[in-house]
């Protein structure tokens, strides 16, 4: 699993009738320390609903295809949550509702 934040959205009008109706977020990977972004992007199709800003774990390879969304479709990364908390050695670096 990948940790990032969603920094955009991917539209294309063209594409694979499978994939048609997903959405597709740009998502830039972040330090885990830190939670900075680290100029690493990847886009991934959306099966929770988010929305730019938040911190999401990314699947990526086979296990992007198990979700409801994307279950038999082309896919190699997949936002499968909404982080709400993030705690490294004992020390919360990252909440949400703060």
């Amino acid at each position: 699993m990948t940790l990032g934040r969603v920094a955009g959205t991917v539209v294309s009008t063209s594409k694979e009738p499978r994939i048609e109706g997903i959405k597709f977020l740009l998502v830039e990977k972040v330090g885990y320390g830190d939670m900075k972004g680290t100029g690493d992007y990847l886009v991934a199709m959306d099966a929770v609903g988010a929305g730019i800003g938040e911190i999401v774990l990314v699947v990526s390879g086979s296990s992007s295809r198990l979700t409801d969304v994307t279950k038999d479709r082309p896919s190699d990364a997949t936002i499968t949550a909404i982080v709400d908390d993030v705690e490294l050695d004992g020390e919360t670096v990252y909440r949400k509702y703060a």
